[in-house]
């Protein structure tokens, strides 16, 4: 109702209900500048907090931003970010509201998403009973290998290979699937932005339950699978572990019929804790404090 330019923006909730997340992300910890451009640092920094909403049911409204950047900043690299901030919110037609910009050693970027329920219950991660399916939607993988391609420093030479780095640098979350799910009859849902298993471990956690799952049942993307191939690496690993490309993981009632844009892979019984059938996982997802 009211954009930038005062103390404040003001917005409608036409809902009577308000969904809000807020995500940080820091210069050479969540992006690097020699890696990303501007125009991709934002469109992540926005995908990341909208993905989160969708998560929880909602339709993304708008986002507020809190910016600190250091004086010798580019100025093309600033416009470009808020290129990408503008561009991923129209994605799913939300605004930029706001925010406000401080200098700072780094570049530091602070992302907070508003969304509406449109009238829904909010689907929490608590939901989930035994007899329900574990089900994904969206890439997952994809972040991890460009990481990792990006690290090694190999070249970036076939069509696979710039699509697993492109999924690092702007990931491409199916932000249409948290409200479809939540219609669906969702139990529990969540963003994974720190692995799948370590996600649908918040699930279980949530919840009381125990998350079991087929690795057969999960698909390796052809950019996934080129990135393994290239670094001599396991690809299942990054499915299952690997972050940041905000997929969609959710649980629903056994007699939910689910479109062909949810894969099952999983159940949820009786017990605790996530179990992967016939396959030790190493890695299990990223903590910033571990």
């Amino acid at each position: 109702m009211l954009g930038p330019g005062d103390d404040a923006a003001v917005l409608s909730a036409p809902d009577g209900r308000v969904v809000v997340s807020t995500d940080v992300l820091i210069e050479g910890r969540h992006f690097r500048r020699d890696w990303s451009s501007g125009y991709d640092v934002g469109r992540k920094a926005a995908a990341q907090n909208l993905s989160d909403v969708a998560a929880m049911g909602a339709t993304p409204t708008s986002i507020v931003v809190g910016l600190g950047i250091p004086a010798d900043l580019p100025l093309t690299w600033l416009d470009e970010l808020t290129d990408g901030f503008v561009d991923e919110c129209a994605t799913v037609g939300a605004s930029v509201a706001g925010g406000d910009v401080t200098r700072c050693d780094l570049v530091v970027i602070g992302v907070t998403a508003l969304g509406d329920l449109g009238g829904r219950a909010p689907v929490t991660r608590s939901g989930a009973r035994p007899g329900h399916v574990v089900a994904v939607t969206g890439r997952l993988g994809y972040a991890a290998a460009g990481w990792a391609l990006l690290e090694a420093g190999v070249p970036v030479d076939s069509p696979a290979l710039r699509e697993a780095v492109a999924g690092h640098r702007r990931p491409c979350p199916p932000y249409a699937m948290g409200p479809l799910a939540a219609e669906l009859g969702a139990s529990a849902m969540l963003d994974v932005s720190d692995g799948f298993l370590q996600d649908v471990g918040h699930i279980a956690e949530a919840a009381g339950v125990r998350v079991e799952l087929d690795p057969r049942a999960f698909t390796v993307a052809e950019p996934v699978a080129a990135a393994a191939k290239e670094l001599g690496a396991d690809p299942l690993e990054w499915v299952l572990s690997g972050g940041e490309d905000h997929a969609l993981a959710a649980t629903f009632p056994p007699d939910v019929r689910l479109p062909a844009s949810w894969q099952v892979v999983g159940r949820v019984v009786e017990g605790e804790g996530v179990l992967v059938y016939g396959r030790e996982i190493g890695r299990r997802g990223w903590d910033h404090f571990r």
